[in-house]
């Protein structure tokens, strides 16, 4: 099953793709930190310093400026998630996100992928906000009740 979210950023893919894997910009919208910049084969430890919560990701493949596919979870037994940069005219972006692992028949799924959603909306919220309006503070905002 896959999770699927989408939102048009207007800048440039490369710009997006940058604030993405380039860990000195990453804590302006979404991690408090990245241990390195994200590079395929590397195993990158992400903080949410806000959350007291910290995580290992494996980026499994990078296209320059367009594509961005990392494995996450317990025991590296997680998901997988693919973020896809497609231009859209000459300085806006189209931003998907696509994770899969969710389990079917799971008890919990449907809240699983509902909670999946409303963290990839908000990543990509605070993601336009902070490259098209410089916003860097709606990051550690998020309330889950």
């Amino acid at each position: 099953m896959d999770n699927r979210t989408g939102m048009v950023i207007e800048r440039p893919a490369q710009d997006i793709f940058d604030a993405i894997v380039n860990p000195s910009k990453i804590g302006a919208f979404w991690f408090s930190s990245s241990s390195q910049p994200w590079q395929t084969g590397r195993i990158i430890t992400l903080v949410y310093e806000e959350y007291d919560a910290r995580g290992e990701i494996l980026v499994l493949d990078m296209i320059e400026g367009q594509k961005i596919c990392f494995g996450w979870g317990k025991d590296g037994q997680g998901n997988e998630v693919t973020i896809t940069l497609v231009p859209v005219g000459r300085a806006s972006t189209r931003v998907e996100v696509v994770e899969r692992g969710f389990e079917e028949g799971h008890a919990d799924v449907l809240r699983a992928m509902l909670d999946n959603k409303e963290g990839w909306v908000y990543m990509l919220s605070c993601l336009k906000a902070y490259l098209e309006f410089g916003v860097t503070a709606l990051r550690g905002a998020l309330v889950k009740g």
